[in-house]
């Protein structure tokens, strides 16, 4: 089996070749088709999050251990599966990995919201994940079926996908029904978040954004207007796109989209970050109550949700976002160019021919 791995915080992922595992239990093998590169990605691979103040979270501080195989945007073929797994899992069938495990004992999972488990076993960050050849999945209910999807138009649904989705839900159905929705970041989740708010039948959608390529493909993407994020008129030319703003979804998540995500909402608006660049600002609590706005977290989603996106994605056909695949040897020409703010939509990482050849030989 072929990884690659983060041995040391901010340093080059290190290839790692290993006996490829033997499924036990309910575990299923897949052999890895598509692994979507995230902006997460980059956080863990760099060791920390930007709090602020000279503060930052950092990954050992969340129980991350290295070495670790990166990727929780993950598509595969199922290769083999443990005595205990379902007996209709057979090879060959393709699926979507939900990546968000929790420790499955505790009464957060019990209540089917594993991704805010507070000893989470997600893959990708705490276990290994899609940057390699194959993957093991603890149990077959982790697998969502992809239907007719390609698996690189089907990976990123398993975070920047349902990361979105779950924001969204958050707003109320006659907002979404009636008012414009407006989404800071036109990055891979922000043009998801379009597609999904256009499926849903959001009737009008605003996206800001400081990059071009990125404001043409939220036009494509179904975005009604997309504002330059750095222009001084930006917040006038939001509100005319908008009209008032009662939904700001903030795929960013830096001090100066938070601001300008409050300061567009109009009386008993409604903020939602999904995004986690970071820093801080001041917040004048007496004008949260007086303007009635609610500013709220969304972190990803849990696994009903992911099903019921899927389900989604198949009747309403949202538009894909653009996509680009490497081979898994430039995953860490991948993290430098997301990184780097030189990518437009979503970058996959999927192992060459060779490399599927060499891995099957281990």
């Amino acid at each position: 089996m072929i990884s690659y791995e983060v041995t040391a915080f901010g340093e080059a992922l290190t290839r790692a070749d290993r006996p490829t595992p033997v499924p036990a239990g309910g575990q299923v093998l897949l052999r890895v088709l598509a692994a979507g590169v995230c902006h997460t990605d980059i956080h863990t691979w760099e060791g920390s999050y930007d709090l602020g103040g000279d503060k930052r979270l950092r990954m050992e501080q969340r129980g991350v251990t290295l070495p670790l195989t990166l990727g929780h945007e993950t598509v595969g073929e199922v290769l083999a599966a443990g005595p205990d797994a379902p007996p209709d899992l057979l090879p060959g069938q393709r699926f979507l990995v939900y990546p968000w495990i929790g420790c499955g004992e505790c009464k957060v999972c019990r209540r089917g919201r594993e991704n805010l488990c507070a000893a989470p076993r997600f893959l990708g960050i705490f276990q290994p994940g899609g940057y390699s050849d194959h993957i093991m999945v603890p149990d077959a209910r982790y697998l969502v079926g992809i239907g007719d999807l390609r698996p690189e138009q089907a990976a990123p649904y398993a975070c920047s996908g349902l990361t979105t989705y779950g924001a969204i839900r958050k707003i109320p159905p006659e907002v979404l029904a009636e008012e414009s929705v407006v989404v800071i970041g036109a990055g891979g989740l922000g043009l998801m978040c379009v597609t999904l708010l256009r499926a849903l039948g959001c009737p009008n959608v605003v996206v800001l954004e400081p990059d071009g390529a990125r404001r043409a493909a939220a036009l494509a993407a179904g975005a009604h207007a997309a504002v330059d994020a750095n222009a001084d008129t930006v917040l006038d030319e939001a509100r005319r796109a908008a009209g008032a703003v009662w939904a700001v979804i903030d795929c960013v998540g830096a001090a100066r989209t938070v601001q300008q995500g409050m300061d567009l909402l109009t009386k008993g608006g409604q903020l939602i970050l999904v995004g986690l660049f970071g820093g801080e600002l001041s917040l004048s609590p007496a004008l949260v109550p007086m303007r009635a706005i609610s500013i709220e977290g969304s972190y990803i989603g849990n696994l009903e949700e992911l099903r019921a996106l899927m389900t989604l994605v198949r009747e309403r056909k949202p538009r894909a976002i653009p996509t680009a695949c490497r081979c898994l040897d430039g995953a860490q020409s991948a993290l430098a160019d997301l990184a780097a703010g030189r990518v437009v939509g979503r970058l996959l990482l999927s192992p060459s021919p060779a490399t599927l050849a060499q891995a099957s030989q281990s």
